[in-house]
């Protein structure tokens, strides 16, 4: 069991929220997790965050009304498997005390399309503004797993949207495999991005998180990542894996891609878990795929059959997330009918396949996905 939260004596407030510095000390004494100097870098930066949400409304001046201090906000960024949706949901669990939301920026971002679409058809001029004014309403921080931003109506909103939130006084924690500047790289219109990147360093503090350990990479050392055949035991092995992975407890991603939706039916802190029809037995293409790619670290893929002239479309769209995943080095685990030299036997396409079962065997190796 987790170390519960801990309380220290406050001689003003009575009880408060001990620092999550003292949390994190508390979770390494009892072996939950453990200690990482690139991890306890960071540490003062969540504690000063949590010290500004929680001080008092200061008064300007004798007639106006006492206002909250300016939080800076943090952008926490580095490469995978680093701890820091590790860090991020431990400093969401000693908020206790402070409305808050931690969301996958992805699934966020859909549901503000999806409000702004409300508003538009109620014939709201500015849809973003009721919007706004319901996340604000019941929040006062928000944390992000993974920003990342590929799609253009999502690049072309988030400037405005960060700006009010800014505005009313949310407070933005978010993780990202990337650099500020590199969000939105090579997207269309770019230029007119670019000020919310400058956004993002007014407003919060970029940390970068520098560590050789890839703790997620650590847990599938020296473990198999390709099972097969298709039976009951490698039915429970994916799922010890998964538990392993994740602790068990997972909700759905939802990515939109050109205004599509493509869900991810299980998803938590960067591992996805899909079967193989969910994402090959559905008319989705390479944008689709890359966006999947581009949305996850590791992938738990079940029930991939032998592919053949029966089921051609569906090799196809298989090989094509195949190519996503190796290319954006993303950590495959999978159950299969066969290993991957005899998962296409025969028809067309089985000539072109055997350049995906070589790249199915190079992602079995045990370094594979490591951080680049």
């Amino acid at each position: 069991m987790p170390v519960p939260l801990s309380f220290a004596k406050s001689s003003r407030y009575g009880w408060t929220m001990t620092h999550m510095t003292d949390l994190y000390q508390a979770r390494v004494d009892a072996g939950q997790i453990q200690p990482d100097p690139a991890q306890e870098a960071v540490l003062p930066e969540f504690d000063r965050i949590a010290e500004g949400l929680r001080a008092e409304p200061v008064k300007r001046g004798l007639f106006r009304k006492a206002v909250r201090p300016e939080v800076k906000g943090l952008y926490l960024w580095g490469g995978v498997g680093r701890g820091k949706s590790m860090l991020m949901d431990l400093f969401v669990e000693s908020l206790d005390d402070i409305p808050s939301r931690r969301v996958h920026f992805h699934a966020f971002m859909q549901e503000i399309h999806a409000k702004m679409h409300l508003a538009r058809e109620a014939g709201t001029e500015d849809a973003l503004a009721p919007v706004v004014a319901d996340v604000v309403a019941s929040v006062r921080l928000l944390a992000f797993d993974e920003m990342q931003i590929t799609d253009i109506t999502d690049a072309m909103i988030v400037g405005r949207l960060f700006e009010a939130l800014f505005e009313a006084g949310v407070v933005v924690v978010t993780t990202s495999n990337r650099v500020p500047d590199d969000l939105y790289k090579n997207g269309l219109n770019r230029q007119l991005f670019l000020p919310f990147i400058d956004l993002i360093k007014e407003k919060m503090q970029v940390h970068e998180m520098v560590s050789p350990k890839d703790y997620r990479q650590d847990r599938l050392t020296g473990s198999r990542v390709y099972f097969t055949p298709l039976n009951a035991d490698t039915r429970a092995e994916m799922e010890e894996i998964w538990r392993d992975l994740t602790g068990g407890a997972a909700e759905p991603l939802v990515l939109t891609v050109k205004g599509r939706e493509v869900t991810l039916p299980a998803y938590r802190n960067g591992v996805a878990r899909a079967t193989f029809y969910d994402l090959c037995g559905t008319m989705l293409g390479p944008g689709d795929y890359l966006a999947v790619a581009d949305a996850v670290k590791v992938l738990v893929l079940e029930n991939i059959p032998s592919l053949g002239r029966n089921n051609f479309n569906e090799a196809k769209r298989f090989v094509t997330l195949i190519d996503a995943l190796y290319e954006a080095r993303v950590r495959l685990i999978c159950s299969a009918a066969a290993e991957p030299e005899f998962l296409y036997m025969e028809g067309d396409g089985a000539f072109e396949f055997e350049r995906t079962a070589s790249r199915l065997r190079e992602m079995q190796d045990k370094d594979w996905g490591r951080g680049d």
